[in-house]
């Protein structure tokens, strides 16, 4: 069963950094379009951080200078550093790809997990 599996922390006081990760299942060919999404609580969910073509990163203004998107191709990863968190960034965290296997290609998404900022 395909699958995205999300790890990393998911508590931090105002200031402290936080990692996320995110790895694919069932060995795909490879990936593309990985991206962090979030949602604040009352709040649609909205784009964080995506690597678009070209590896051009593009981040969510709330976010930008204090997150980092990344990748391992090699273990079909990616990585969202949290750094100078604020308890505005309280809310769900969901990655995102598109996978790519023998069978074909298709859009994936991690359950979402909680991130915490107290302030």
């Amino acid at each position: 069963q395909v699958q995205l599996v999300e790890s990393g922390g998911g508590l931090a006081q105002a200031g402290e950094s936080l990692t996320r990760s995110c790895e694919a299942s069932g060995r795909p060919f490879g990936f593309s379009s990985p991206a962090w999404y979030y949602r604040a609580q009352g709040k649609e969910r909205e784009l964080g951080a995506i690597i678009r073509s070209g590896n051009i990163e593009e981040y969510a203004d709330a976010v930008k200078g204090r997150f980092i998107i990344s990748r391992e191709r090699a273990r079909h990863m990616i990585h969202l550093q949290m750094n100078n968190l604020k308890p505005e960034d309280t809310g769900i965290y969901y990655c995102t790809m598109r996978l790519v296997y023998h069978t074909g290609s298709g859009d994936y998404w991690g359950k979402g997990t909680q991130v915490t900022v107290n302030g």
